[in-house]
């Protein structure tokens, strides 16, 4: 079996690490201590590091060797800044949870900015990150203040381990000025279907067409998992959203984009339709992207010609390759208008 295949094969399975390394402030907390006995319940190579950059002995025998196992070691830590990022268009903050992410999605952009380190990385001491988030809120009272917790990790793929998830969720659920937003491509989601959310967060989840999960998200679950879990979420009063990204243009992808939504329309229950929101991201990359995603996954049928392609000028003097004008529009229209075919009460938040 193939290293690719493998991964497939893999992908409705919990997470379960290959490595783990714990920081030693870790076991100041009780969620450390939990997730020790996880970890040794499961009887899993345990080893202590000073710190996660100290991390340089993974095995493997070549770099491509290192980082597949890279993204099934999992490095148990405190999270030291409590300043969060900003997280624009989704929400105002970034809340922190966790750090890297056990799929293998070709495009994603944790390639880049995670780097030589792309373990998983999750953090104990998430009752210093709430108190950072309840001053955020106070700040921005009588606004109200929406934190992304998704946008380093997907943290339901480490809700098994860590349980975070669910405290961020009964966390915003008591604050009348506070909103939590994640969106995942795994479909662990029972561990939180009875969390008392008080429909202060949105649930979503990440599709996209068969050509795309199948080509380019593998270690992930199945598309008809992710709706499967959908229906369960909207069941349990959360509101619902799902994010189709990256929109790629690709021979044929009209009919696969007009099949996503179909089959949306026709599995979702009546549950989800009473708050169910859009977001629309096209493919983009930058020529780092390209350079590592080239030597991490090289028979990737990811399309990054940047003659093919619009130079967008974003944050910091840094930009990125997107679609051409007249192709980014012909994806936002199709897309939009299949949208409000199926879902005329659904709302589409943006289109980037």
């Amino acid at each position: 079996m193939s290293t690719e295949q493998l991964i497939h094969s893999r992908s409705t399975a919990l997470f379960v690490p290959q490595l783990v390394y714990f920081e030693p402030d870790a076991m100041l907390y009780p969620k450390g201590k939990r997730i020790l006995e996880w970890a040794q319940s499961q009887d899993l190579p345990i080893h202590m590091t000073t710190s996660h950059n100290r991390i340089t002995n993974l095995p493997g025998e070549t770099d491509l060797e290192k980082y597949r196992i890279s993204k099934r070691t999992l490095v148990v830590g405190i999270r030291k800044t409590l300043k969060f990022d900003t997280s624009k268009p989704s929400a105002e903050y970034a809340i922190p949870i966790a750090t890297g992410c056990m799929g293998h999605c070709h495009y994603c952009y944790l390639q880049t900015t995670l780097g030589n380190k792309p373990y998983v990385r999750a953090y104990v001491n998430t009752d210093d990150i709430l108190k950072a988030a309840k001053d955020y809120i106070e700040e921005r009272a009588p606004e109200m203040t929406r934190f992304e917790a998704a946008c380093t990790s997907d943290p339901v793929g480490l809700e098994h381990i860590t349980g975070s998830l669910k405290e961020y969720i009964e966390f915003m659920g008591k604050e009348p000025l506070g909103r939590l937003r994640f969106v995942t491509k795994y479909h662990h989601v029972d561990p939180l279907l009875d969390a008392n959310h008080n429909k202060h967060t949105r649930f979503r989840f990440s599709v996209n067409s068969d050509y795309v999960i199948k080509n380019f998200e593998p270690g992930t679950s199945r598309f008809h998992e992710r709706i499967e879990a959908a229906g369960k979420v909207a069941r349990a009063g959360y509101p619902l959203g799902f994010i189709i990204a990256p929109i790629i243009w690709y021979e044929g992808w009209e009919q696969g984009y007009e099949e996503l939504i179909v089959k949306l329309h026709n599995t979702l229950p009546k549950e989800a339709l009473e708050d169910l929101t859009f977001e629309l991201i096209q493919h983009r990359f930058t020529k780092t992207a390209k350079n590592i995603i080239e030597r991490r996954y090289p028979k990737s049928k990811l399309e990054m010609d940047e003659a093919k392609r619009k130079y967008k000028w974003g944050r910091y003097g840094r930009g990125k390759y997107v679609y051409p004008d007249e192709q980014a529009a012909a994806l936002r229209e199709f897309i939009t208008e299949h949208i409000f075919d199926k879902f005329p009460a659904a709302k589409i938040e943006y289109f980037t």
